[in-house]
Formats: C-alpha cells, structure tokens, sequence
C-alpha cells in the first residue's frame, strides 16, 4: 500500500511538471504573438485553485490532473467583437498558428536539456559496462566475447556506461547485426566483434536488452552472509540478524550463493516460509513472511536485507559530472539521441520490428517514477527529461486530436493556400481520437498483464 502511494505521489508530481512546461510553451508562444489567452488549466474537471491575472487569463489547477490544456480565443467557436478580432488564434497567420502548437512539444524538449543539465552538474554515480560472464550458447558466446573486457562502442555509438549500453541495443532492433568494440582486460587496446542479430528474441517485458543477448554484468563477490538486517523489516521481525550465514529457504539449499536465495524469496511475496541461517557455529531455524511488493511490474517477496559483498573495483567506477559548458553539451546531445532514438522506436512499431507488447502505459510509468524518486533527486531529474521527451514526441504524432495532427492542417494551409475545410478536419479528429483510445488501451492492458 506504501508502495502504490508513493508510486501515485510521484507519478502526480511528475505529470504535473511535465504538463505545465507543455501548456506553458503553448501559452508563452501565444502571448507573443498577440493571441488572448483565456484559461490555463493544469488538469481537468472541477477547479480547486483558481487566479486571473492582470490580462483576463485564469489559471486553474483542476480535480484530475491526467493532462491540461490552454483555452485561446477564438472566432471559430466563441462570440468575438471586431474589436477583439486582432486576438483571437484563428485569424493569426499560419505560421504563427505553427509556432503556438509547435512550442508545447518543443518545451518539453527544451526541459529534458535543463533537466539533463542539473543532473550532469549534479553528477551522477554510474559503473562502466564491464563484462562478467557470458551465458554459454548465447549469441554473445557465439561472438567469442571475452570476460572482463569493457563495451566501449555499439555500432561507432559510445558506451560510457551500461545504460548507453542498453540504448544502443534498443536503437539495433530489427538490424541483422551489430559491432561491439571491446577493450581487453588488460586495458590497452580494443578490438570489434560482429553479433549475428539474427535469432534475437528480445521481450522487453521479461528482461533486458543487455542479458537477452547473454551478457551478464560484471558484479562485485556477494556471500549468503547478512552484511545489513533492516529496521522494521520482515527479516528483523523474524529474528535474523547481522552475520547469519544463510543455509537454506523453504527447504532448498542456498549452497552459499546469494542470487539463489534473493531469486527464492522473490517467490513468497506474503507468505510464510522456513529459513536456516548459521549463526556462531549454531544451526538455527527461523520463519519469515516476506512483504509483497511490485518490482518491475510483478509482486515479489522483499526481506529487507543486504549481503555481505567485496568492495567493488574502483578503476570500473566513475561519476557522470561536467562543468557548466561541457554539462549543457552533453544534456543537448544526450536530449538529441534519445529524441532520434524515440522516432526510430516508433518507425520500427509501424513495420513490426518492435511489437505493440512493449508499449507502457500510465501504471510502468507511475513505477518509474516512484523507482526513480526512491533512488534519489538526481535520478528522478533524469526519469523527469525521458518522459517530457516521449511526451512531446507523442504530441508530434500527426493524428489531429494531438499538437502533431494541428500541424499537419497547418503545413497543408501553407502548401495548398487555404485553410483544411472543416468536414474533413472532424473527419480527422474522430480518426485521431479512435486511435489516440486505441493506443492508449494497447498500453494499459499491456500494464495490467506486466502486474
């Protein structure tokens, strides 16, 4: 219960972030260009907070905050003076009207940079993209990819960490092959390896692009031994402790290895389950009732333990920081990359390379959002620039209920002289809006089968 809410706090939270740049984009672009900005609305229905300002417009923060608009004037559909024709949208010329609709899209845009920016001034703690295992019979075991080695280059595009990693794997969907440029172990020099793309059989949904291809990150030495027993937790409540060996968990050994007790306990989300531990040279049996929680769009059992682990190497990791020039070079490419990456995904929907399975809808994004504010403000900047991307690249989309679909009537105005006769434009708008639905429910069924 804890978890849902604090996932819908940060959902909220970031939603409204992200609309009002996207509304206030619009109504900037509006103000300059003379247009009489009526209302200014975060959310939908009734209105909990309401102010007008000096011009005649209200801004309103209303009761369902899933969206927002800004109500221009117009002669088209409001009763308008000759006097206050001068201000209404509809009589601006085209290109004005293309850069009162465009500047929503492009805000979020502009604040993914700022977004990016903070967070690289900030500085952001990563590892580099080392290589611990390979799982045998893999199609990067049939690459010959050597361990210990670190990905330096997808494809000519640059690794600096395992996230570039798993983006450039993305972007290769639906390619017959990729080059992988390696650095030796020895750290010296770095050789390219061709993957045979081929067979891959990538499902977003289950795993990730980096292990669907068999690469198994380099991890630090971890032991079934309690380096950290939480207060509070299932496990303090069960009576573990700090330094107990873990022997065995409903009945099956541990053998010593951590990942197949944290896979086992996953399993009993609420459920009481036998557990052994070695505590000073005694065997002692204990029960536990792991606490469910959603991880990744499943239930799992969490304890609320941490093992004992080696220190991790220090030469793999590095922190993402830059001074105030390098930061906004890096934001803007970075913005950039993920912008081009988005329309690719896209392309690759509408010929089958990617499935309509891996779309998300507003539940994975409400996880995101509170797995992103859990790991820290810096992380949720960084989940904050990702969404306000896709958000402005789906209100680009040309389907007329949406920015994009405006833009398309507009660039046929400038191309044909005369404005989109206004049957075909609510011909367009009942297209729009049967696929905007269509779409939308695709992603929340999509959610609700990921629960």
């Amino acid at each position: 219960m804890i978890d849902f809410v604090w996932n819908l706090a940060s959902f909220v939270v970031a939603l409204g972030i992200l609309i009002t740049v996207h509304e206030y984009g619009h109504f900037w672009v509006a103000r300059k260009n003379g247009v009489q900005v009526q209302r200014f609305s975060i959310g939908f229905g009734k209105a909990i907070w309401r102010k007008v300002d000096r011009h005649g417009t209200e801004f309103v923060i209303a009761m369902i905050p899933l969206g927002g608009y800004v109500k221009m004037l117009d002669s088209r559909v409001d009763d308008v003076s000759a006097a206050q024709m001068a201000y209404t949208f509809d009589n601006k010329s085209v290109y004005q009207r293309i850069a009162i609709i465009a500047a929503g899209p492009f805000a979020n845009f502009a604040f993914a940079i700022v977004a990016f920016y903070l967070m690289f001034l900030i500085g952001v703690p990563s590892v580099k993209p080392i290589i611990g295992d390979v799982v045998v019979n893999s199609i990067a075991a049939k690459a010959q990819l050597p361990k210990n080695s670190e990905i330096v280059a997808i494809s000519g595009e640059k690794t600096a960490d395992w996230q570039d990693v798993n983006l450039a794997l993305v972007s290769a969907i639906g390619d017959s092959d990729i080059v992988l440029t390696i650095k030796a172990p020895d750290r010296t020099v770095t050789q390219d390896f061709r993957l045979d793309m081929k067979s891959w059989d990538f499902a977003p949904e289950k795993e990730s692009a980096i292990t669907s291809l068999g690469l198994v990150p380099y991890r630090a030495n971890v032991y079934a031994k309690l380096a950290v027993v939480a207060e509070g937790s299932p496990a303090e409540k069960a009576g573990l402790k700090v330094n107990d060996e873990l022997l065995s968990l409903a009945d099956k050994n541990i053998d010593g290895q951590w990942q197949v007790f944290s896979d086992l306990i996953k399993q009993y989300p609420a459920k009481t389950v036998a557990v052994t531990v070695l505590r000073e040279g005694k065997v002692v049996e204990l029960s536990v009732k792991p606490e469910a929680k959603a991880y990744q769009g499943k239930v799992i059992g969490y304890l609320g333990v941490r093992p004992i682990s080696d220190p991790y190497p220090k030469a793999y990791l590095f922190e993402h920081v830059y001074g105030p020039i390098s930061a906004l070079e890096q934001s803007a490419s970075k913005t950039w990359n993920l912008v081009v990456l988005s329309f690719d995904m896209i392309g690759k929907l509408i010929t089958g390379d990617v499935s309509v399975k891996n779309l998300s809808g507003p539940i994975s994004i409400a996880q995101g959002a509170g797995s992103s504010a859990d790991y820290g403000f810096v992380y949720f900047l960084g989940f904050l620039a990702l969404i306000s991307i896709n958000l402005g690249i789906i209100n680009l989309l040309p389907l007329p209920v949406l920015d994009g679909g405006h833009l398309f009537y507009y660039f046929v105005e400038l191309l044909t002289g005369k404005p989109v006769p206004e049957k075909i434009q609510e011909i367009g708008f009942k297209f729009g809006t049967i696929a905007l639905l269509s779409l939308m429910s695709i992603a929340i069924f999509n959610d609700l089968s990921r629960l």
